[in-house]
């Protein structure tokens, strides 16, 4: 375990080093091992960027991502519910259909994709890397194999005997019972939206990037500015790190309960 924790910390860990630190610490032998005090001048450096546009991108990533799981979450918990506590004709097939989808590869979409952004003229627009993601199959399949073990039937009787709709019944009774799962999906779903790169590389434009495409503008620099770019990737990594600090009891807490169900 200590092997494998450090052979996962230590590039983050030489990132830090190379961000805080001047452009020749690359090639130095032996390499410092140390932070250095550069991380300011670097940051502001790479904000002051004009190729990289990197404030923007960063702005695009935080959008994309909160929408991206808002709707993931929503979606999934709601078809979720329908395909594991409603009857309804062609339920069947419709789960397969969903579950099918996530076997088609995503680069298998990329080209038909960007011809529907084309048509309703949303490339290099924001939305092109939103509405496509709004729900994944594989958050609808999630949800409802938890919902079929954390939802009693009984309690959703109860109910509509009380005389709530579908939608109260969803929202009032199941929603607050799907919470962990809930949790771990939106996580997964921001990490993947933030750190999506080939969809954007191919319906954006450098003008408007995510924080991904704005790192690949720095990489792609005539003069390879090695802290400049670990400075952005470290940047880019914090929000991520504040989600695993705010959330990650959520994760285990998801897992764990899904463990004992099992």
């Amino acid at each position: 375990m200590v092997i494998a924790l450090a052979l996962s910390v230590f590039p983050i860990y030489w990132m830090v080093i190379v961000a805080t630190r001047s452009n020749d610490v690359v090639s130095a032998v032996p390499p410092p091992m140390t932070p250095g005090g550069n991380l300011g001048d670097n940051v502001g450096r790479l904000f002051d960027n004009p190729d990289a546009y990197f404030a923007k991108g960063l702005l695009n990533s935080a959008i994309a991502s909160v929408a991206v799981t808002v709707s993931t979450v929503f979606f999934a918990t709601l078809a979720g519910f329908a395909f594991a506590k409603l009857r309804f004709r062609g339920k069947n097939a419709l789960l397969l259909t969903i579950i099918a989808t996530m076997m088609v590869p995503v680069q298998m979409g990329i080209i038909p994709l960007y011809m529907i952004m084309v048509r309703l003229h949303w490339q290099a627009e924001i939305q092109s890397v939103i509405v496509p993601f709004l729900v994944t199959g594989f958050g609808v399949f999630m949800m409802r194999q938890y919902t079929a073990q954390a939802v009693p039937d009984e309690l959703i009787e109860a109910a509509r005997v009380d005389g709530c709709s579908t939608f109260r019944i969803y929202w009032s009774v199941v929603l607050p019972a799907l919470r962990p799962a809930a949790a771990v999906l939106g996580i997964f779903t921001f990490m993947q939206t933030w750190n999506e790169f080939m969809w954007p590389l191919a319906v954006l434009n450098p003008e408007n990037p995510t924080v991904q495409l704005s790192i690949n503008q720095l990489a792609n620099a005539y003069f390879q500015d090695y802290t400049l770019m670990f400075a952005g990737t470290a940047v880019a990594t914090v929000p991520l790190l504040v989600i695993f600090v705010l959330f990650g009891r959520q994760i285990i807490g998801g897992i764990m309960e899904g463990a004992i169900k099992a």
